[in-house]
């Protein structure tokens, strides 16, 4: 098969193109619990989340931070957001305003059976950390594994990683490439580092995502808006035309 007329070829066109279709992208510094109540049943077509795990994720990398800082480990500063998982509350809005779900961390959660899991590989093993993460899916077809390494993530965000658990753009990138459609509107109750906003820029996906942390927001926001700048540098129509 021509790779052109596969569904990442033509998203690729899309997305390449001068003409392409733009998305709109909506960053907010809210609780998604404040924003969810204000939308429509089915109103987001897809919802990919990556919500608190409740495992003490900060607390741990804190911790690593400052005992293995001489070995160049980065060190975080503390904060509270994933000593706890989210309520029912949060889940039932969740599946209210979107059709269908990504949810990462799936297997923390008290969630329905799935068949169709999506597993993100990082390849490398023998780390104190999980070979891998799951995500949850509303979807009924079949498992999918996404192969990128932990190094490769570290080190296209060594520039710009404002988050301990920023997962790498072209994860998000590989989502939507397999799960959404042209036109789908997209919801993250949980933004963190921002990779899927610069993903739906990408591809042109009108997305509405929330990020109740000022610190984790502001960062964000520099980060975003300083990949799309770049991108955008090389989308005129000229470029395509010689």
């Amino acid at each position: 098969m021509n790779a052109g007329n596969t569904k990442e070829g033509r998203l690729t066109k899309q997305r390449n193109a001068g003409k392409r279709i733009k998305g709109m992208v909506e960053l907010l510094n809210i609780d998604c619990m404040e924003i969810m109540p204000r939308y429509s049943d089915n109103h987001f077509d897809l919802a990919i989340v990556d919500p608190p795990y409740g495992i003490n994720i900060s607390q741990d990398l804190h911790k690593r931070g400052i005992s293995c800082s001489k070995n160049g480990y980065r060190r975080w500063d503390f904060k509270a957001w994933d000593s706890c998982p989210p309520n029912d509350k949060y889940f039932d809005e969740l599946f209210r305003v979107s059709k269908n779900q990504i949810i990462w961390g799936g297997n923390y959660f008290d969630l329905p059976p799935t068949r169709c899991y999506l597993v993100w590989n990082k390849v490398q093993r023998k780390f104190s950390f999980a070979d891998g993460e799951l995500a949850w899916t509303s979807f009924d077809k079949s498992l999918r594994i996404f192969d990128y390494s932990r190094g490769s993530a570290l080190n296209n965000s060594k520039l710009d990683k404002i988050h301990p658990t920023q997962k790498p753009i072209k994860l998000y990138e590989w989502l939507l490439i397999n799960n959404a459609k042209t036109g789908d509107k997209i919801l993250d109750t949980h933004l963190g580092s921002g990779s899927i906003a610069i993903a739906c820029h990408n591809y042109g996906f009108d997305l509405v995502g929330c990020e109740i942390d000022k610190e984790y927001y502001d960062k964000m926001m520099i980060r975003y808006n300083n990949r799309i700048a770049q991108q955008d540098l090389f989308t005129y129509d000229d470029i395509y035309r010689n």
